[in-house]
């Protein structure tokens, strides 16, 4: 908890770093006349779509929970999951760990027991990515060995975290190791979690629930590109072609263990906008990747921030006496 403020700080930072880049790559003045010929209606409904995912996503946070008997009321629960948001400008969205820390707060649950929920939420998301873009491979002759490296550090991941005796090994290994072998225990219980949580029925479900939660975010990207279609640059960026690069770059971006994949995603999405011609106006594809972002990372971390302040209001622990 400590130091949040400073880091959510220089993520921002961070991102508007990368942006005034881009801008300056795409000629500031061509950036501004492409914003002002451009349909914000568009946008809203970007907005709209993200905040649908959102809302699978706590279906899926809301189903992880009660898969370990976690039982938290739903309105606590979605402040939760929402202060969430503010983290995923860490790597990975690794700090969405947060959550966890915030159950125990409010509910004593160990940390432990639910931190494994994080990982198995990025890990349905990554399965999710990586399907959605396998739908623009074949059309568009582009990303198969990025998909197939990424397809194998999942089936590796999920080999290793489903094999029980080469887990129990490590475990013994930590124990003898001197400052290791005092979080053995919580890691045991971690461990238990992560094999429920990657059964095969609930792992499918919840990838079925990403997909389509990513799908929509991929169908943001295309809004955001018709607010453009008064300038003819936009004709040829299809539907399954938004899925794709949508999916493709924020693939590679967590994949680049970047904060939110700042930079990674933009710059990608920027060029394979460009490189497959589905934008042949470079300014409007760099306005159209920075507004994506915007409606599909920073929305989150706007909401994420808003309920964080919320929860710390609600929940302040009482002052030492």
């Amino acid at each position: 908890m400590k130091g949040l403020e400073r880091k959510v700080l220089y993520g921002v930072l961070f991102g508007v770093a990368v942006y005034a880049a881009a801008a300056i790559y795409a000629d500031l003045d061509a950036l501004q006349g492409a914003l002002r010929g451009f349909s914000w209606s568009w946008y809203a409904a970007a907005l709209g779509l993200s905040t649908v995912n959102y809302l699978l996503r706590f279906a899926k946070w809301e189903i992880f929970l009660r898969i370990l008997g976690v039982r938290v009321p739903l309105g606590r629960s979605g402040l939760i999951f929402t202060a969430g948001f503010v983290m995923s400008i860490t790597p990975g969205k690794m700090g969405e760990v947060l959550k966890s820390v915030l159950l125990r707060q409010t509910d004593g649950v160990p940390f432990a027991r639910t931190a494994p929920v994080v990982f198995a939420e990025r890990l349905t998301d990554f399965i999710a990515l990586i399907a959605l873009a396998m739908t623009g491979v074949g059309t568009y002759r582009y990303g198969a060995g990025a998909l197939i490296g990424a397809g194998a550090l999942v089936v590796v991941g999920l080999g290793l975290a489903s094999w029980p005796p080469a887990v129990t090994l490590g475990l013994r290994v930590a124990a003898r190791l001197p400052v290791v072998k005092r979080i053995v225990p919580k890691l045991e219980e971690a461990y238990a979690s992560a094999r429920l949580l990657l059964r095969p029925a609930p792992l499918l479900g919840t990838t079925l629930v990403s997909i389509l939660g990513w799908g929509l975010e991929g169908v943001a990207m295309w809004c955001v590109a018709q607010g453009f279609a008064g300038s003819g640059a936009v004709e040829g960026f299809t539907l399954t072609g938004a899925l794709f690069v949508f999916a493709m770059t924020t693939l590679l971006g967590a994949i680049s263990f970047m904060p939110g994949g700042l930079g990674v995603a933009e710059v990608s999405m920027i060029g394979v906008l460009g490189l497959l011609a589905m934008i042949t106006d470079p300014s409007i594809a760099t306005a159209t990747a920075i507004l994506t972002r915007g409606a599909t990372l920073w929305w989150a971390v706007l909401w994420g921030f808003v309920a964080f302040l919320v929860f710390q209001r609600r929940y302040r622990p009482p002052p030492a006496p």
